[in-house]
């Protein structure tokens, strides 16, 4: 990150500014090194070196400048920070054409056009001879405002002056030119290996495809280019781990390349759930590119849930719902994180918004589910939620859930009758839902139609063998309604099997050796509900162990 610029030094001495000259060529070989090879290595060094040229003379415009560039490519400083660190170059040496072209770029880049302009313009009047980049500059800034705007014929004009002048002054340009023939040489090194790595892609010839894109990491660096590619055979391969492992290689030399965080963060998500510190932290490099994306805001809101961190996880929303409050989704997600943080009232504010807004029925009913679920669950306003879920339906008649839960709501009010009919509806509208046939059997049961009870739970059974519950419920009715012990027992056995720690199930088969005669049977399970009991409330301890000691009373 950026060190604190303390200089060395108050006023002239030869030993700091021979130690401030040996600084900034390093850091120039470094910068230099970077610009060919892209290592973010290399660009940490010549960072390093323009700082400690500043702390030694702070009077080096050169160091301002090229410093700007680096930090403002790696991300650590924003664009009217760069522009500051530029015009300190240019007020330390104002006759500097550099620091102007500079200034200028960044100037250009924030959009400020008129002082880029004048930037530029300064620069070819100190350099009139090798002024080579500030005319092309000048054209880059004139094709910027056309692509911006209407195109303006006198921008037109001046663009064409200024690419032409700026192609034919590079000759007298020797820094452009002798960087010139470098990219040249790179380029078509590039060229060669880019060429032969697509051949061999193309024939699926992965494996000599990946030995050519790290070969050229090797000779002529940016690894963020070429581990970028093999990063893609891999995932092509199906072979994640290596994805995963080339993608972070190419991150560590460019940690600011957007295309790259986004495939790591989708790759992350898809197959390395567990791992949301390396969605995060690739969601906040992408806020630093684009502070002003509300969605990124609203992934990470969704990653921070994940993590259990309510607390940032809601002030990501909200930064989201700064930038769009318009947008459903975002307060439907707002109302889950506040949801969470026991917020109710507010909660229940923004998942209105989001059902008025209404962008999808079938995703709006699920909404009214959520909201109904509060009105229920922590209000207790029985009304209120009965009627979001009648709105529910109305959004999407085929939602069989909603059925279910209004079933729920029902039979906890003891409305068996309304009860039963709203698990048939969700029966209709989906004829292997399990969850429905369990819970209107339970009602058959309460309401005496024990035949049909047995068949909805067998149903239930049939379409999930291992609904255990459903296993313990129809045992119920074997020993309670029929009295078919047998059949009892084995019922509460294969729920017992099916979930060890069922609680219900180990009081019910022990309520079953009892009524067998068999005390010692009996007390064992009686003794094991009580105990996962504690766990896990599900019963009235106190009447198990009333149970449990009757058993052996004289």
């Amino acid at each position: 990150m950026y060190k604190e610029n303390t200089t060395f030094k108050s006023n002239n001495n030869e030993d700091f500014d021979i130690k401030a000259s040996d600084c900034l060529e390093d850091a120039r070989k470094f910068h230099e090194e970077y610009l060919i090879k892209g290592k973010k290595s290399d660009l940490e060094s010549a960072v390093d070196y323009y700082i400690d040229a500043i702390k030694y003379n702070p009077n080096i415009a050169e160091a301002y400048y090229r410093l700007a560039t680096l930090l403002w490519e790696n991300g650590e400083i924003n664009l009217s920070s760069a522009i500051e660190q530029c015009k300190s170059a240019v007020n330390i040496s104002p006759n500097n054409p550099n620091a102007r072209i500079y200034a200028g770029y960044f100037l250009e880049l924030a959009k400020r056009y008129d002082e880029a302009e004048e930037e530029f313009k300064t620069a070819i009047k100190l350099s009139p001879v090798k002024s080579a980049r500030s005319r092309l500059s000048l054209a880059s800034l004139y094709k910027d405002k056309m692509n911006n705007s209407n195109i303006n014929p006198s921008d037109l004009s001046k663009y064409m002056y200024y690419m032409v002048t700026g192609g034919a002054s590079i000759a007298f340009d020797y820094p452009s030119l002798k960087m010139l023939c470098k990219n040249i040489h790179k380029n078509i090194s590039v060229m060669f290996y880019d060429f032969i790595g697509t051949v061999l892609e193309k024939t699926k010839n992965y494996s000599m495809a990946v030995k050519t894109y790290d070969m050229a990491a090797n000779n002529i660096g940016r690894d963020d280019i070429y581990y970028h590619k093999i990063g893609d055979i891999n995932v092509k391969k199906d072979e994640i781990a290596d994805a995963k492992a080339s993608y972070m290689k190419a991150l560590a030399s460019n940690p600011y390349d957007k295309k790259l965080l986004l495939k790591v963060a989708a790759l992350t998500k898809e197959y390395y759930q567990d791992d949301v510190d390396t969605e995060i932290d690739c969601y906040t490099k992408l806020l630093e590119l684009e502070e002003d994306n509300a969605s990124i805001y609203y992934e990470l809101g969704h990653l921070y849930m994940k993590k259990d961190d309510v607390i940032n996880s809601i002030n990501a929303f909200k930064l989201a719902l700064e930038k769009d409050w318009e947008n459903p989704f975002y307060h439907n997600a707002m109302g889950y994180a506040l949801v969470r943080a026991e917020q109710f009232e507010e909660a229940c504010e923004h998942y209105k918004f989001a059902i008025d807004k209404n962008p999808n029925p079938e995703w709006t009913s699920i909404v009214c589910q959520s909201l109904a679920s509060v009105y229920y669950n922590v209000f207790e306003d029985v009304d209120s939620a009965l009627d979001t879920l009648k709105a529910a339906i109305m959004f999407d008649s085929m939602n069989d859930e909603v059925y279910v839960e209004l079933g729920d709501i029902y039979h906890e009010s003891e409305d068996l009758d309304s009860a039963i009919k709203a698990y048939c509806e969700a029966i209709k509208l989906n004829p292997i839902n399990p969850v429905a046939y369990n819970k209107c059997a339970m009602v058959l049961w309460q309401k005496d139609y024990i035949e049909e009870a047995i068949i909805a739970y067998n149903k239930a059974i049939s379409m999930d063998p291992k609904y255990y519950s459903a296993y313990n419920n129809l045992g119920v009715i074997y020993l309670d309604g029929i009295r078919n012990l047998k059949e009892a027992k084995k019922l509460f056995e294969k729920a017992i099997f099916l979930n060890k720690d069922y609680t219900m199930a180990y009081y019910n088969l022990g309520r079953t050796y009892e009524e067998l005669g068999k005390k010692v049977e009996a007390a064992n399970y009686y003794q094991a509900a009580i105990e996962l009991n504690q766990k896990s409330p599900e019963i009235d301890e106190e009447e198990v162990k009333a149970k449990l000691y009757s058993l052996f009373e004289v």
